[in-house]
């Protein structure tokens, strides 16, 4: 155990998570992400061709250059920061901190914010990872980081409750907004322009509850699209052994979103998490693809997706600085299939480390 947390003081690691933190704030959380499905993708088909070429998914994709826990994170901390410096002024529709979109370019102090973040990225995941965690620990520590940059910069922890309840997502579809960009009582004839100086002076009004995405919000419409990407990630890992390979595709189809290509579903966290609960079925060591596992992989999906969709409506409608559903979604994900393992439903747990239990 005294081996495993030298990882904490890596000098190499550490400086690595520096320079990837870093990179995200550049280039802004999504894009940054997206090159991580590029990486996947490479990695994924380099082991494919030979099976011992796992270095570009793990040390690469999954370490401290595109590790989501440290340039998504450090992307999106950086977003959170520069907004409250008033840095933003993109005319984004939410609040400015949300924009994950955004590049922030060189920026001395904000590039030391990505820096910082993907370091903390980095020793979240390998908490988790040291202790053997049940869940996905790259995705726990996206989560991670998100709560402390919220609480670090000053964000409320939900934000202000507009509508019936956390989940009631109507004040949305009625156009409600909220005055000055996001102070003040909902709205129905829009707000004013007003600066403020928690970094949503950009925008003339916000609306009231802000869905993380307009297109992928109501429940039948998230079920639907997560059983069937649960099915697709399902196949690939079967057919092709490689759990990570759907998630890699579903995070490079993020280009077309971040290129403002309208109606582009997100899916990586239901297709990692049909691709690794069909494996989990299946024994471990697919062979192709079966019913059953097909099955298992549309029904983890299906339960991805539909958390994914609940923690957007508590933790990023209401709030004011992007926390990422669909990382919260694969912890949940990932965690249900250690469980489901542990107590033997599963004969396999797939990626997912079940001995810290």
């Amino acid at each position: 155990m005294q081996t495993s947390f030298g990882v904490f003081v890596d000098p190499v690691m550490i400086l690595a998570a520096l320079a990837g933190g870093a990179f995200g704030a550049a280039l802004g959380a999504l894009p940054a992400f997206i090159f991580t499905g590029f990486m996947v993708i490479a990695g994924q088909v380099a082991e494919y061709v030979n099976p011992e070429a796992a270095g570009i998914t793990g040390a690469i994709a999954f370490g401290p250059p595109f590790s989501p826990a440290i340039s998504f994170a450090g992307g999106a901390a950086a977003a959170a920061y520069a907004a409250k410096q008033g840095y933003m002024d993109t005319g984004f529709d939410y609040h400015e901190a949300k924009n994950i979109a955004f590049a922030q370019g060189t920026k001395p102090d904000v590039l030391l914010v990505g820096a910082v973040f993907g370091v903390v990225g980095y020793w979240l995941t390998q908490l988790s990872a040291v202790f053997l965690l049940p869940w996905d620990a790259i995705a726990m520590g996206v989560v991670l980081s998100a709560l402390i940059h919220r609480l670090a910069f000053g964000y409320s922890l939900i934000g202000d409750v507009r509508g019936g309840s956390l989940l009631d997502m109507s004040p949305f579809e009625r156009e409600e907004m909220r005055a000055g960009g996001g102070g003040g009582e909902a709205a129905v004839d829009g707000g004013t322009d007003q600066l403020r100086s928690d970094g949503g002076m950009a925008t003339k009004s916000r609306f009231a509850v802000e869905p993380w995405l307009p297109h992928q919000y109501k429940w039948v419409n998230v079920a639907t699209l997560s059983i069937f990407g649960g099915l697709l990630g399902a196949f690939i890992a079967l057919e092709t052994g490689l759990v990570f390979l759907g998630f890699g595709i579903s995070a490079a189809t993020l280009v077309f979103l971040n290129c403002g290509v309208e109606q582009i579903p997100v899916t990586h966290h239901i297709t990692l998490i049909g691709s690794a609960g069909a494996v989990a079925a299946v024994g471990g060591d697919p062979a192709g693809a079966t019913v059953v596992g097909l099955l298992a992989g549309a029904f983890f999906g299906l339960i991805s997706g539909l958390f994914g969709e609940a923690f957007q409506r508590v933790f990023y409608a209401h709030g004011d600085t992007h926390w990422d559903p669909p990382a919260a979604a694969i912890v949940f994900g990932s965690l249900v299939i250690a469980l489901l393992a542990i107590v033997g439903i599963l004969p396999d747990s797939s990626y997912v480390p079940t001995l810290g239990l």
